[in-house]
């Protein structure tokens, strides 16, 4: 009998341990994510903190793919926005060791597709002249890639508007068509659904910006 009970005290205290554990996590994430969503954080040094942070969950919770995911994502925004052009591969490889780690968890993903796409794309900003074909193509073809996993994801259409309006024309760049990607991107983002507040959803803001000054 006193077997029986300890036996049901330790299955217990493992449930409410693990429960607890469990809330600590969301209760992480919904914050860090939360911020994600404000504009004050899209800095180099807003990018960085944040991307520690789900470093640190990532490593705390080993079996969750979202905290490497988020942290890839801050880490390739911090990429863009460093000025130190030495840096950037650095950062770049923070972010796809994120990305890796979490794509061994997921599997394939349209979400871990685009942030490889966006990772290439950091690279080209180091020296467009010799990097932008090889690169380029890396990071079209990881998009290719998110869209067929989804097509209705709409941060790829804003990722293809982005490297269509950053291109120069003479190498196939178009404001026009870019805007047509943004169109499509928003039409997307009016109709998806995360599934809650960790799933991704990031970009709609960032698309209608780049909108706006496509209309000045």
């Amino acid at each position: 009998m006193k077997q029986i009970l300890f036996s049901l005290l330790m299955v217990t205290g493992i449930t409410f341990a693990a429960r607890a554990q469990s809330e600590q996590y969301q209760q992480a994430m919904n914050q860090q994510v939360g911020l994600l969503d404000s504009a004050s954080s899209f800095t180099q040094a807003g990018m960085q903190q944040l991307g520690n942070t789900f470093e640190r969950v990532a490593e705390a919770e080993k079996t969750q793919w979202l905290p490497y995911y988020y942290a890839a994502y801050c880490r390739v925004n911090e990429a863009f926005f460093t000025q130190d052009k030495g840096k950037v591969d650095e950062i770049a490889d923070k972010a796809l060791l994120n990305i890796e780690k979490a794509a061994a968890l997921k599997g394939k993903d349209s979400e871990i597709s685009c942030i490889l796409s966006m990772i290439a794309s950091a690279r080209i900003g180091v020296d467009p002249m010799t990097r932008g074909m090889k690169y380029g193509m890396e990071s079209g073809q990881h998009l290719e890639e998110a869209k067929k996993l989804n097509p209705e994801n709409p941060r790829v259409y804003m990722l293809e508007g982005q490297a269509l309006l950053y291109t120069p024309e003479a190498f196939g760049g178009s404001k026009t068509k870019a805007k047509e990607k943004f169109e499509e991107s928003l039409k997307k983002f009016a109709t998806e659904k995360p599934a809650d507040k960790l799933t991704p959803h990031w970009g709609e803001g960032y698309v209608k910006a780049l909108m706006a000054d496509l209309s000045k």
